[in-house]
């Protein structure tokens, strides 16, 4: 295990250490929390060979900048993409790099999505709490100090012996980014909405409003029509239930999402699009789309495929043949000016 950690000069207000979740204690109340894009995140680790719910720092809409302490680690960035530099060159996104001790990190602001994840190989070297050390800042728990980062923070890294001759790597063929509709599950509590009130759930475009957070995306769109009290008996919430109180305008519940609710779920969000659905900005426009159960099991297994293939396209960096023109320019290619003997 080698010494080294994270040193943060600046990052934006929904900067936080995740990992797969906090799970087993939402019958107390306490939420999993986890990353926004758990597809992302997933590939994150692996780009690195660390096991899939390793913590790893998700960046929100804003940059991030860190400098290296200690000894070399290894870092993989992935996610909504943005422009990555590293001592000043510029890097591919969805890279594998090594830094060495001292190397100054700046992420900008996402240019396409919401949630990028920097991990590093070995995982961040916080205490565990409740099992995970997934940030829940609500109830301030896990992370560091259960709430978000800020500049200053340090962050120790558990880290792992690096080869001298391992390359750094890109995805040649990062996931693809889908324009389809949402695909979700009718209910548990569709027979709390009228027949004109689904249709309006699958039929209308909505926005993300602006209010939204980690805990819920709210949507802005037609009023959905109730066929009785917009209320219920409490029960338990998963990640991409959609609430509809007695506004009519519906509520995704999201990573931060509260263990129970007690307004109806007229769906739910399937797992293999999640990811796709929290990538959608404040402002952005979603649809959706009305599957089966057996159709949400094909779409699982098809993302994990996607998954796989994503990995497998990893490539030594600066030799797939497909170069951000801006990285390339970067690179010093020769080491030196030879003139010609007269």
């Amino acid at each position: 295990m080698t010494s080294a950690s994270f040193v943060i000069t600046h990052c934006g207000p929904l900067t936080t250490v995740q990992d797969a979740g906090r799970f087993g204690y939402q019958r107390f109340g306490v939420t999993p929390a986890g990353p926004m894009d758990p597809w992302a995140f997933r590939l994150a680790n692996r780009m690195l060979d660390n096991a899939e719910g390793e913590a790893a720092l998700e960046l929100g809409p804003g940059g991030l900048g860190f400098v290296l302490e200690g000894e070399p680690v290894r870092v993989a960035f992935a996610g909504a993409a943005r422009a990555l530099r590293i001592d000043g060159r510029a890097f591919p996104w969805w890279s594998a790099v090594r830094l060495h001790p001292g190397a100054r990190v700046e992420l900008g602001p996402s240019t396409r999505g919401t949630w990028s994840y920097i991990a590093v190989a070995g995982g961040i070297a916080l205490p565990l709490v409740m099992g995970s050390r997934a940030t829940h800042t609500l109830t301030a728990l896990g992370g560091l100090e259960g709430r978000a980062l800020r500049a200053g923070d340090r962050l120790p890294l558990f880290g792992v012996p690096l080869a001298d001759a391992q390359p750094d790597t890109v995805l040649a063929e990062p996931p693809r980014e889908e324009q389809a509709p949402i695909r979700v599950l009718l209910g548990p509590q569709e027979a709390w909405f009228t027949e004109a009130g689904i249709a309006t759930f699958l039929n209308a475009e909505w926005r993300v409003a602006a209010r939204s957070d980690r805990m819920g995306y709210r949507l802005e769109g037609p009023a959905i029509e109730h066929s009785r009290s917009p209320n219920i008996v409490s029960d338990g919430i998963v990640m991409g239930a959609v609430q509809v109180p007695g506004s009519g305008q519906p509520i995704v519940l999201m990573a931060d999402r509260q263990s129970t609710g007690g307004y109806p779920k007229i769906a739910t969000v399937i797992s293999a699009d999640i990811g796709r659905f929290a990538q959608i900005p404040a402002g952005g426009v979603v649809r959706f789309r009305r599957i089966d159960f057996d159709a949400a099991l094909s779409a699982r297994r098809a993302a994990r495929a996607a998954l796989a293939r994503a990995l497998a396209s990893r490539r030594p960096l600066g030799r797939e043949g497909r170069f951000d023109p801006e990285f390339l320019l970067s690179v010093n290619l020769v080491s030196g000016v030879v003139a010609e003997e007269p």
